[in-house]
């Protein structure tokens, strides 16, 4: 499939378009004890999600399972032992989530992508592993405008790298499996799960942790606009 053209994007939400809030992580561990600045935990967050991204791991868990044991390695990345007073913390931000969704800080460079991203006639579709908050958080946050579809694993009832979820994408967006791309953060996950469904895949590797693995790789949205215009896809 090499060189059709591309006119959809499947993008992934957490890690490419939304993060989580350092800052409201930080507070909650503040507020039991824990002293960790926010970017600090920021700045252990890509070695514990490349931790995490492995195909037995991805195989033993499910998303949420996965959400919770991403918080401890991002924990042990940063320095901190896990306790009463940090597994306290993750109750608090477990509760958080449930209701608003935690990831919610938007890079400065996600707006103008997405806009460059539709000037150029692409349809954005996100596809994600969610919790059935998705859809409120991109409303919350103003990029559910700047979207075509949204697909929540959890409202669609399967999910990634389990490439029904893309079958479902593709089915009720209307795109084609031929000129679609995904792009996510997690190897075994994203482009594992959208290569089983029969796509393209990025990995969205913003601090460069995937070196020497088998799939184009981005470190920003601004990389990806110039990686889908050189047409090497």
């Amino acid at each position: 499939m090499a060189g059709v053209a591309i006119e959809t994007l499947f993008l992934d939400a957490g890690g490419v378009l939304l993060h989580p809030n350092w800052h409201r992580v930080s507070g909650a561990l503040a507020s039991c004890g824990v002293r960790v600045p926010a970017p600090v935990l920021a700045a252990a967050e890509p070695r514990a999600k490349r931790e995490l991204d492995s195909p037995e791991r991805i195989r033993a868990t499910d998303d949420a399972g996965r959400g919770w044991l991403y918080f401890n390695l991002v924990l042990k990345h940063a320095g901190v032992t896990p306790s009463e007073a940090t597994a306290a913390a993750l109750l608090e931000l477990k509760a958080y989530h449930a209701r608003e969704n935690l990831w919610e800080a938007v890079p400065d460079e996600v707006l103008p992508a997405l806009e460059g991203f539709r000037r150029a006639g692409l349809r954005l579709v996100v596809v994600s592993n969610a919790n059935g908050r998705l859809g409120h958080v991109l409303e919350r946050l103003g990029l559910s405008r700047h979207l075509h579809h949204a697909f929540d694993s959890h409202e669609v009832g399967v999910e990634k790298p389990d490439p029904r979820l893309f079958d479902a994408a593709l089915e009720r967006s209307g795109a084609s499996r031929e000129t679609t791309v995904h792009v996510g953060d997690l190897y075994h996950v994203d482009v594992v799960g959208a290569r089983a469904a029969g796509l393209r895949a990025v990995l969205f590797d913003a601090a460069d942790l995937y070196a020497g693995f088998d799939c184009p790789r981005v470190p920003t949205l601004t990389a990806l606009a110039g990686l889908l215009s050189s047409g090497r896809l």
